[in-house]
């Protein structure tokens, strides 16, 4: 059930949540198609199949994040605003991955408030000088999106922070929710004025902006869409506690490719995806990917890197070998241990200096010998924490310099100012040791710049006072909870929450002997050299060039409402089964073939109830009653079930198990398929099946007469695909000398006997008609599931078939918007019901049992 946030698409898509005002349209936009320029609120979507003609354009990348990789700075004088690059920035870092022929442009905000009426002037000013389109949100609205649902709802519960009670963060509140998605769509309107959707690649970075390729996908079906995240992916148990979920993760989604820094975090993506989207993942030549709707996202893992260039030439400047100086004078004698953290609650400050405390008084030996000099970057967000943060840091620095300092020796110094680039990296080139302890963080760069500053340049060694070949060393204590750890193997990982072993971990950094701190640094230094920013960069734009290929060899359009929307991408010859054209071959042939499957086709498949409705029953043997049609229900489920439940359509074909039994009318005979007289494999596989049946909570075991089935639908959705993949090998293994076969269906697996399927039961019923001298010219198969396409193949090789006279007019049609052999798809179960109910209605007496029906006449979608 749709949640309220996203019950009316078109109210969102307005702008009008909050009483936004209309942003200015002073930047030229793009023509789409001759004639016509896009504009997100004017035109209509492109939400069809024709392909726009590309523009010959040179390859672009639109950058998106929240905030532009702008200084801005108002002149005192003139009152006019001058704007300069953000040199530490990574959005600019990133384009040293791109090509030198790639033109980037970057949409996002300012940091600074821009009036109304100077919006249009900076604007045009920023996009002709720096290539740049600011976002300009009012003021209220980023407030409420950035410090409010950003800071106080999505980045704690992306640190695992829960609001437990009203001293642990902020409850959910709508308001904010309404905000995030209004401001995600004014950053949709600026990438429309500027995208040429044919050439142009969109990168969207971080949290902030994970409803955007939603907006952007509705209006642009085959936009070339990328995602990264910067900051931690929750577990499942954590992330379905949001109440926006499913627009969460629908949005992201809606991109071709997204990127996280670990496994780990990719790993909590897709269990979310699978527990509350009902999707499986697979992975094909080493690319994860997900099908959605026809549209495989795939899933890219790789962390982000340095900008080696500006690490080093900020080493090379001369007020970085000034405080190089200043800084060995002043802990003369001593060792430095270095931490650089933001002042936030998940950084682990006051478990460092907790950590210090009791390395000092375990090892009284170092009293006065290590300094931790902690570097406190200023504050993100003004909450509440963040003020509890620091001054629980400063009373327990205060503590530890009482206990262990001296007049002239203080264990602790807090450094809580701005600090420059170049002190920064003063500190990381003396630093013996660097501690990074966050209780959970995305990424964190710390122990990269820190690896590449104990590196030196000759710039750094000449105030050093050390030679080129003298032999560099570097020593990291990392958290296991920050991204960066999997790719660091010679740190020393900690868990931060044990106080004794980062002590240790600590005491054993410094006391390390140097060839095995050279031997750590060279492994560190090989790998942060070698997967720099632009690296990362060139990967993830490569690979995004890879998951936009086939974007225009599918047929696509959009289906859904609110943020729900996503588009369906499936192959041109696959269309939807207009009941009007299917009605029309039905009256105009006399010898008709019909399959139907049954759960999923005729019954949904997650209905508690199995057995089949009064109005089912009615229109089955109102066809079956038609001597000009073959009616067969071809199903997985046993004789017993099925023969009793359509007991009334006595003229119906069934075959059960798989066609392990057919039987032609209820007046007939079962018969049995010869290819399975041998059923001793059955006692092969009932203990191994008990055992994963007793092993895995939720799932039950199918006794068929001519096979096995073991369920785990209601089992726990991660542990039961895990245990359906184990036992799918499992079985084959000792199956493999026996005359039976082993598949993997939805949410089951099922043994067989060797050579039975529906696809051999198609083949059987026609090929007695065409033996008694009704050679079929209608044949329609419906079907949902994996051994459905068994019968699909069936029929359609059917026409390729010397016997038949005439080829019959074959309609394969599969229940879902997915890839399938089929021809022909249907949305649901509702759909077959319509369609049968034309086709009853068009046969030779109308069924009593059912109303007038209207047929629709739908085009081929």
């Amino acid at each position: 059930m749709a949640s309220r946030s996203c019950a009316n698409f078109l109210h969102l898509a307005s702008g009008n949540l909050l009483d936004i005002p209309q942003t200015p349209r002073g930047l030229p936009r793009v023509m789409t198609v001759p004639g016509i320029i896009s504009d997100m609120d004017s035109c209509s979507s492109n939400d069809g199949d024709s392909d726009v003609a590309s523009s010959g354009c040179r390859e672009r990348k639109i950058i998106v994040a929240n905030m532009l990789p702008l200084h801005a700075k108002r002149d005192g004088e003139t009152s006019k605003w001058h704007f300069s690059w953000d040199e530490d920035s990574l959005l600019l870092h990133l384009k040293d991955g791109f090509s030198p022929e790639t033109e980037v442009v970057f949409v996002g905000s300012l940091k600074v408030d821009i009036d109304v009426n100077e919006q249009e002037e900076v604007a045009q000013k920023l996009l002709e000088d720096f290539n740049c389109v600011p976002t300009f949100l009012p003021h209220d609205l980023q407030k409420k999106f950035y410090l409010g649902f950003c800071k106080q709802h999505l980045w704690p519960l992306f640190h695992y922070m829960l609001p437990m009670c009203p001293d642990h963060g902020d409850r959910f509140d709508r308001i904010l929710w309404q905000a995030y998605v209004s401001a995600n769509k004014i950053f949709a309107d600026k990438v429309m004025e500027v995208i040429n959707p044919d050439d142009d690649y969109v990168w969207i970075h971080d949290y902030h902006l994970m409803v955007l390729p939603t907006f952007l996908r509705k209006h642009l079906n085959r936009i070339k869409l990328g995602f990264f995240l910067h900051s931690p992916f929750p577990s499942s148990e954590i992330y379905r506690t949001l109440p926006v979920r499913d627009e969460i993760l629908r949005g992201l989604l809606n991109c071709d490719l997204i990127g996280f820094h670990t496994f780990d975090y990719a790993r909590h993506f897709l269990s979310c995806c699978s527990r509350m989207l009902g999707l499986d993942y697979e992975s094909k030549r080493g690319h994860i990917g997900l099908d959605y709707f026809g549209r495989t996202v795939f899933i890219k893992i790789l962390p982000v890197g340095v900008h080696m260039g500006r690490l080093e030439s900020v080493l090379n400047l001369s007020s970085t070998a000034a405080r190089v100086k200043e800084i060995q004078k002043q802990f003369e004698g001593k060792k430095l241990i270095l931490g650089i953290d933001d002042m936030d609650i998940f950084k682990g400050i006051s478990l460092k200096l907790l950590a210090v405390e009791q390395l000092l008084q375990q090892h009284p030996d170092l009293q006065g010998k290590i300094v931790l000099v902690q570097i406190v970057n200023p504050a993100r967000g003004f909450g509440k924490d963040v003020q509890e943060a620091k001054k629980e840091t400063y009373m327990t620095a205060k503590k530890i310099n009482e206990v262990y300092g001296s007049p002239n020796y203080q264990p602790v110094i807090l450094i809580d100012r701005p600090v420059p680039r170049y002190e920064k990296s003063a500190y990381y080139a003396l630093a013996e040791c660097c501690i990074v302890n966050a209780v959970r963080d995305g990424m964190n760069l710390v122990p990269y710049k820190y690896i590449v500053c104990r590196q030196g340049t000759p710039g750094m060694d000449e105030a050093l006072g050390v030679k080129p070949e003298y032999p560099r060393t570097s020593m990291l204590v990392v958290s296991e909870f920050i991204g960066c750890s999997p790719s660091l193997s010679g740190a020393i990982r900690v868990n931060p929450w044990d106080i004794d072993a980062v002590a240790e971990a600590l005491n054993t950094a410094i006391t390390m002997p140097e060839s095995e701190k050279q031997l750590r640094h060279e492994k560190h230094y090989r790998y942060v050299s070698t997967h720099d920013v632009a690296y990362w960069a060139r990967s993830f734009v490569m690979d995004l060039d890879r998951a936009c290929q086939d974007h225009y060899s599918k047929r696509c359009w959009g289906i859904g409402l609110g943020l729900s929307f996503r588009v369906v991408s499936l192959s041109p010859s696959f269309r939807r089964l207009a009941i009007d054209h299917i009605c029309s071959a039905y009256r105009r042939t006399n010898r008709r073939a019909i399959f139907l499957d049954y759960d999923g086709t005729l019954v949904p498949e997650a209905s508690i109830i199995k057995t089949p409705s009064p109005e089912v029953i009615c229109i089955i043997k109102t066809l079956c009653d038609d001597p000009k049609n073959t009616v067969f229900i071809v199903s997985g489920r046993g004789r017993a079930s099925l023969s009793d439940w359509l007991a009334p359509c006595e003229k119906l074909g069934i075959a059960a198990e798989h066609g392990y039994f057919i039987r032609w009318s209820k007046d007939s005979e079962w018969e049995t398929s010869p290819v399975g007289a041998d059923l001793e494999w059955k006692k092969i596989v009932e203990p191994v099946m008990s055992l994963y049946r007793e092993a895995t909570d939720g799932s039950s075991i199918e006794t068929k007469e001519g096979g096995l089935v073991w369920h785990h639908l209601d089992a726990d959705p991660d542990f039961g695909s895990c245990q359906a993949k184990e036992l799918l090998d499992h079985l084959e293994s000792v199956l493999a000398n026996e005359p039976a076969v082993v598949h993997r269906g939805q949410h089951i697996v099922e043994v067989k006997p060797q050579g039975v399927s529906k696809g051999l039961v198609a083949e059987k019923v026609l090929s007695r008609m065409v033996n008694g001298g009704k050679p079929p010219d209608f044949v329609m198969c419906v079907g949902d599931d994996k051994s459905d396409e068994d019968m699909f193949q069936s029929i359609l090789t059917s026409v390729s078939n010397p016997s038949l006279p005439v080829a019959p007019e074959i309609f394969a049609c599969t229940v879902g918007r997915k890839p399938s052999k089929a021809r022909y798809y249907l949305d649901d179960t509702a759909d077959v019901l319509k369609l049968l109910k034309g086709l009853a209605t068009a046969t030779i007496s109308k069924p009593r049992c059912l109303p007038e029906i209207k047929v629709s006449f739908e085009s081929n979608a």
